[in-house]
């Protein structure tokens, strides 16, 4: 298979996030690796939050595909009238749905983001690269390339809280990762989420080393975990001074 022909498989979600895909590590696999690497590649139970957000790039990025969300008219996920609509399902409150399209408007209005979110861009773009010795896959927000630059979407709780998210939330990670699949600089738009504040972030050199020794630590766990044969994971622990 050609390089083109896993980047045309990788664009279609049910690969991306499917077994073709899981042959590649991803951003989301730093945290499992290098705080829990048996963990690796269990899927998070679903949350608002992460719904949220997914609504908000879609809003933004593929509003063809909002019809794929179920939204209840309820105000808590607590009332037997959400229950009886979701059932087990994780649903989107309208309130929510509101509120994000709010967001979306906030954003688009805002003549700095749309000129970078819209022109000569490509958006939910994949992209694979090798980083020490393992291949990684990314799928871009927006790929803007008069700008030269890949640009992330975020919502956020609380905007003066960003920059500690972004390390909890391993965006220098993401940051590294993105800017050597694409080649390009990396560029945050957040908005907060109650607030409806923007903050446009750029990375600095350190935010990118701290990145790229995420990757180099996440592959040697991957190396030790799932690559050494002779490694038995009851006998691992962690050792430091205090």
């Amino acid at each position: 298979m050609t390089k083109q022909e896993v980047l045309d498989k990788l664009r279609i979600d049910e690969h991306y996030y499917g077994d073709f895909g899981k042959q590649y590590l991803s951003n989301s696999d730093i945290s499992a690796l290098l705080n829990n690497p048996l963990a690796l590649g269990q899927q998070s139970p679903p949350s608002a939050a992460f719904l949220v957000g997914g609504y908000f790039h879609t809003a933004i990025l593929e509003p063809n595909k909002l019809d794929k969300f179920k939204i209840v008219k309820s105000s808590t996920r607590n009332t037997k009238a959400y229950k009886d609509v979701a059932g087990e399902e994780l649903c989107l409150l309208q309130h929510e749905v509101d509120s994000i399209e709010l967001m979306r408007d906030k954003i688009m209005d805002n003549d700095v983001c749309k000129s970078l979110i819209t022109g000569n861009v490509e958006y939910e773009k994949p992209g694979i690269v090798e980083l020490e010795g393992q291949m990684w896959k990314g799928k871009a927000d927006i790929v803007n390339h008069d700008e030269k630059l890949i640009i992330d979407l975020k919502t956020t709780a609380d905007l003066s809280k960003f920059r500690y998210s972004a390390s909890k939330y391993n965006y220098d990670s993401q940051a590294y990762i993105y800017s050597s699949l694409f080649g390009y600089e990396f560029m945050f738009i957040a908005i907060d989420k109650k607030t409806h504040q923007i903050g446009i972030y750029d990375c600095s050199p350190k935010f990118y080393e701290s990145g790229q020794d995420k990757v180099k630590r996440a592959v040697e766990a991957y190396d030790l975990f799932y690559k050494t044969d002779s490694f038995d994971p009851k006998q691992y622990f962690i050792s430091k001074t205090l």
